[in-house]
């Protein structure tokens, strides 16, 4: 089965929003630092973009979980891959995602960085799907775009690794 992509969200279109992002959160923190946490892999894109559009100082972290192992469908129990390397306690955190999807997995995250104490913890995904919402006590304060239930790629979003590094986002489309 081959595959193509079809642009969804073009370049353009998603720099003009990132740098709408960066404006708000600069202005939102003023006077103030924040620790950013990409949660890896599909985050690496915007988290980079999103970092050069905010004016007031900010530090890296990186985790990685999963929920889905080496399935396609979630197993419901979210396991840390990758922790963070220094302590959040005190700390403005900004957590950055590429697409809140079912919300499982940041449901749990941000559960677990709330036990560690941060002075405020808020979070911003790209993209929401609100068709695949599952846990409806996830929390964000920032969104790029509002999308339909489609199987995205590109600007760090994957299928089957491939396709993260396209500058746009799109919709994979399927053909025999």
């Amino acid at each position: 089965m081959k595959e193509t992509v079809r642009v969804m969200i073009p370049e353009e279109e998603l720099n003009k929003r990132i740098k709408e992002l960066g404006e708000q959160i600069s202005r939102d923190y003023a006077g103030e630092e924040i620790i950013m946490i990409g949660i890896l892999k599909g985050s690496v894109m915007f988290m980079s973009e999103l970092a050069k559009r905010i004016t007031i100082p900010a530090q890296f972290e990186f985790m990685r979980a999963s929920s889905y192992g080496s399935s396609t469908e979630s197993s419901g129990v979210v396991e840390i891959k990758l922790d963070l390397d220094h302590s959040i306690e005190g700390k403005n955190v900004l957590i950055i995602e590429d697409i809140i999807d079912t919300g499982n997995t940041l449901s749990c995250l941000q559960k677990l960085l709330r036990t560690r104490g941060p002075k405020s913890l808020k979070t911003i995904a790209l993209l929401e799907k609100p068709a695949r919402r599952e846990a409806y006590d996830v929390e964000f304060d920032y969104v790029g775009f509002e999308i339909p239930d489609e199987f995205v790629v590109g600007y760090g979003l994957d299928y089957d690794q491939k396709y993260r590094n396209l500058p746009y986002v799109g919709i994979v489309e399927f053909h025999e």
